[in-house]
């Protein structure tokens, strides 16, 4: 059908535009709200439908990775309460494990969030997700901290977070362990919308050319992320920034 025929040209212009203006991430959804933003009604199954007519399909995101094993330990309960704010540094953080997977090999990122200024303040990767990697990424963390300084530590019922030297790490610095409640990801959300935006900025665009590539770029993102990349809710600061800011006033 021509241009001149279709009275759907203008819009499926506009569709295309918002679709590879975001290389490809919105969905029909997502590609509606911003026509809609530009002022324009438009029904989101007309996008949709017209979405496969273009081939337009946005990227199909991996399955998440689930640590969750049953009740192979002792669980907690959920301090946090989805309460993703915090007034001070090290007084709340969360922490969870994320999968990538390069040409059928697989690589395990372990990060920890403080939820004051969203700084993903240490974190370890390793082929396999096996307790070292929590273990590791954990005691980094806790070297950071002073004396005094005991922040509720929020996970997932994951089983590396039900093992007792796991608990025994936190318990000897007096740090309270919190978890989300079975089958809540929401109950951890501050640390899920960090792999989002890891993924979505730094993974799915890009291709590696190996599992080191990969590892290497994401130690390059996450200092990105924590000294460059500004967030409006920290008044336009990096959350390094904030953190500076925050110890000198």
């Amino acid at each position: 059908m021509s241009a001149l025929c279709d009275k759907h040209a203008a819009l499926k212009d506009r569709i295309k535009a918002v679709f590879h203006a975001h290389k490809g991430r919105y969905g029909y959804r997502r590609v509606t709200a911003a026509i809609r933003q530009f002022g324009q009604t438009v029904n989101h199954k007309t996008v949709q439908r017209l979405m496969v007519e273009m081939g337009l399909k946005s990227l199909v995101r991996p399955k998440k990775y689930r640590s969750y094993k049953g009740d192979v330990g002792r669980t907690a309960p959920d301090l946090i309460k989805r309460q993703f704010t915090a007034h001070a540094i090290n007084q709340k953080w969360v922490t969870d494990v994320t999968e990538f997977n390069v040409a059928g090999e697989k690589l395990y990122l372990s990060p920890v969030m403080d939820l004051c200024n969203g700084e993903i303040i240490a974190f370890e990767t390793a082929r396999r997700p096996a307790f070292k990697l929590v273990e590791s990424m954990l005691n980094k963390a806790l070297n950071r901290l002073e004396k005094n300084e005991r922040p509720i530590l929020h996970s997932d019922q994951g089983w590396h977070y039900q093992m007792l030297p796991y608990q025994r790490l936190l318990q000897k610095r007096g740090i309270a362990q919190s978890m989300s409640r079975k089958g809540n990801c929401l109950d951890n959300a501050a640390i899920e919308s960090f792999f989002a935006t890891l993924k979505s900025e730094f993974f799915y665009p890009n291709r590696f050319e190996s599992i080191q590539s990969l590892n290497d770029g994401i130690a390059d993102y996450i200092h990105y992320y924590n000294h460059q990349r500004i967030k409006l809710k920290l008044k336009g600061l990096s959350p390094v920034q904030y953190r500076t800011q925050s110890l000198l006033s």
